[in-house]
């Protein structure tokens, strides 16, 4: 996912239709009265989302959070191990790996009293997968069958409704597959796969101002700018319930200030400490400061359709950038070990048995300023004569470490203007010029696992036209292994084959790995039960306020 710092299993952001009708606010912060029973409301710290809150069209953090608050689908990711359970899925089943049954489970509603059925999730994925409606997440239906007439790579439109998908009973649809893919109920926890109520058709405009779900919490109002109040949904029948009486995200354009904020007793819950209070993290909140390990890996990325950096020699010049970064010292420096030097495309926490490949970057990802010098000589130089690192300012203490990356190349080549820094004021404008394809050099991508799959953090990055292949990196030879690993049945074998395909990726460093980053977070004494889950999002339903 998009925007972590991201990254998801890494990125989910801003509402603008939702804005435009949004209702005000009612406060929300650290001053909030309520006790122990379950109704105080908590405040957190929050960024704007890049586009309306549609399920099939939030690919970024923010959004990400809201959206795992609002709805439930057919799997659900354990907030502790990450494993993919059934939610809302009664059982999955399948004989060949191609051709699956679905089971929903009964009694299940949304929050305006209407029943969850298997026509709920058809009808979902049906609009996610049209061509029509510009879904950002389009890409994930793209192994149903049908996909290629529902969503085609050039010319219009062919079908409106997958040839894969069937509504067999209220509650059993059957999902056909263009190969066979072993591990795609695992994916089935995403949130472009979550289901959607009748109104969401019937008068799209009214649902987008105030989307209606089935998770334990409704939105309540939602101010562009300002925040966006949940209320925890009594009707809920989930074992997840909501253990606080909701949660008003209020939105900062400076962690630094979020913090303050925090510290101030005006905040609740901050999810992303600037790296500047690193130091002092622990003094000031001694156990109510929380560091775990996290899917997500912070990268530079790259702009292939700008022909200087798809041209021959260039893959020199991106070894060489990647060999001029002093991995160690900034992580230890400005993120005091919150991150760790990457050494793979992945995360540590897939584990070996996950795919994880420490050491697969080798020696292109150790620090040696001589041979840094010399690829960039032999890859033809710095295009124009200078790189410039395009990042969000807003959240994530991005100039710091940009800053430092900078720094550490500029000191490498021997040029102090070989690198600068170029600010972009919110996430949300960030993300908009990268799919308009405006990067002119390297660009922050970091991502955050959307599940806890090796599949997760190569196909959507690296696979060609792939949903978060913002750069338009393209290879037949890791797209030809990415195919072969989806079908594959045997999960050891899908694995080995994954990772023969990051073995492409770096061949090619077709993206920079930087660092895996640890989820942060900080909260106030009004708060228990306090947790990142892998994805390093607050698990808000479990917390409690008093």
């Amino acid at each position: 996912m998009r925007g972590a710092t991201h990254a998801k299993w890494a990125a989910c952001a801003a509402a603008v239709a939702l804005a435009a009708t949004a209702c005000g606010s009612s406060g929300g912060g650290g001053s909030s009265s309520g006790g122990g029973d379950g109704s105080a409301v908590l405040s957190a710290s929050w960024g704007d989302p890049q586009n309306p809150l549609e399920p099939a069209n939030t690919n970024e953090v923010q959004g990400g959070k809201v959206l795992d608050m609002v709805f439930r689908g057919l799997k659900r990711y354990d907030p502790k191990t990450g494993k993919a359970e059934d939610m809302l899925a009664d059982k999955i089943e399948t004989t060949d790996s191609q051709n699956f049954t679905v089971t929903v489970k009964s009694g299940w509603k949304f929050s305006n009293g209407e029943a969850v059925t298997a026509k709920s999730f058809v009808d979902a994925w049906n609009y996610g997968a049209s061509l029509k409606n510009n879904q950002k997440n389009a890409y994930f239906f793209g192994y149903i069958d049908g996909y290629d007439k529902v969503h085609p790579d050039s010319g219009s439109q062919s079908a409106t409704t997958l040839s894969g998908l069937k509504v067999t009973g209220t509650d059993t649809f059957t999902i056909k597959l263009t190969q066979k893919f072993s591990t795609f109920p695992d994916t089935l926890g995403y949130a472009a796969y979550s289901p959607l109520p009748s109104t969401f058709f019937s008068d799209h405009a009214a649902w987008l101002k105030k989307p209606v779900g089935n998770g334990p919490y409704t939105i309540s109002s939602y101010t562009k700018g300002s925040q966006m109040e949940l209320k925890k949904w009594d009707g809920y029948t989930g074992a997840d319930k909501a253990q606080n009486g909701g949660v008003t995200l209020k939105v900062y354009t400076d962690n630094n200030t979020a913090y303050t904020d925090l510290m101030a007793g005006n905040l609740d819950l901050v999810d992303d400490i600037p790296a500047s209070q690193l130091k002092n993290v622990k003094s000031d909140l001694g156990g109510r400061y929380i560091n775990t390990p996290a899917g997500i890996i912070q990268t530079l990325a790259f702009p292939y359709y700008d022909k200087n950096w798809n041209k021959s020699g260039s893959d020199k010049v991106r070894q060489g950038l990647s060999m001029a970064i002093n991995r160690d010292q900034i992580t230890t420096t400005i993120f005091q070990k919150t991150r760790t030097p990457a050494t793979d495309w992945t995360s540590p926490v897939l584990g070996t048995a996950g795919g994880f490949q420490d050491g697969l970057c080798g020696d292109a990802c150790k620090y040696n300023p001589t041979e840094a010098k010399k690829l960039v000589q032999e890859g033809g130089g710095l295009p124009g004569g200078q790189v410039k690192i395009t990042y969000n300012a807003d959240t994530g203490s991005h100039k710091e470490w940009v800053d430092a990356v900078c720094n550490s190349i500029n000191n490498a080549l021997g040029n102090d203007k070989a690198c600068v820094g170029n600010p972009v004021g919110t996430f949300a404008d960030f993300r908009n010029q990268i799919g308009q394809h405006k990067m002119t050099g390297p660009f922050r991508a970091g991502w955050q696992m959307d599940y806890p799959l090796i599949q997760n953090f190569l196909q959507p990055l690296y696979y060609t036209n792939a949903s978060s292949n913002d750069g338009q990196w393209s290879n037949k030879d890791f797209d030809k292994l990415v195919n072969q690993a989806n079908a594959e049945t045997d999960t050891a074998k899908a694995i080995k084959l994954f990772q023969q395909a990051e073995g492409v990726v770096r061949d090619n460093m077709a993206a920079i790995p930087l660092w895996y980053q640890n989820g942060s977070a900080g909260y106030s004494d009004r708060l228990s039960n306090v947790a990142l889950n892998p994805f390093s999002v607050p698990v808000y339903n479990e917390i409690k306020v008093g």
